[in-house]
């Protein structure tokens, strides 16, 4: 299995599992970790520049539907991500 195989199946297990469950994967849940940060480190690869294309596209969409079940008082994250900065509060808005 390539490395961009596995990166697919991880966004596609995400996906799956964020429209399934209506939330976002738990620091506090032992199961749903490797989800956690697959998502983290992608989101600093995306900050930095390092993602191709089309995973920077698919990932894109993925923030949105992070967004979407995204809980209060919780950090936002922006959708540009040629920012550097992938964060913002509630009130910058």
């Amino acid at each position: 299995m390539t490395q961009d195989e596995k990166w697919y199946m991880q966004y596609e297990r995400m996906m799956e599992f964020m429209e399934t469950n209506h939330r976002r994967p738990s620091k506090h849940r032992v199961e749903e970790h490797d989800m956690l940060n697959w998502f983290k480190y992608t989101k600093k690869q995306m900050a930095k520049g390092e993602c191709t294309p089309e995973r920077k596209e698919k990932f894109e969409r993925l923030l949105q539907v992070a967004d979407k079940y995204r809980r209060k008082n919780q950090y936002q994250y922006k959708t540009e991500l040629g920012t550097g900065n992938l964060f913002q509060t509630s009130d910058d808005e």
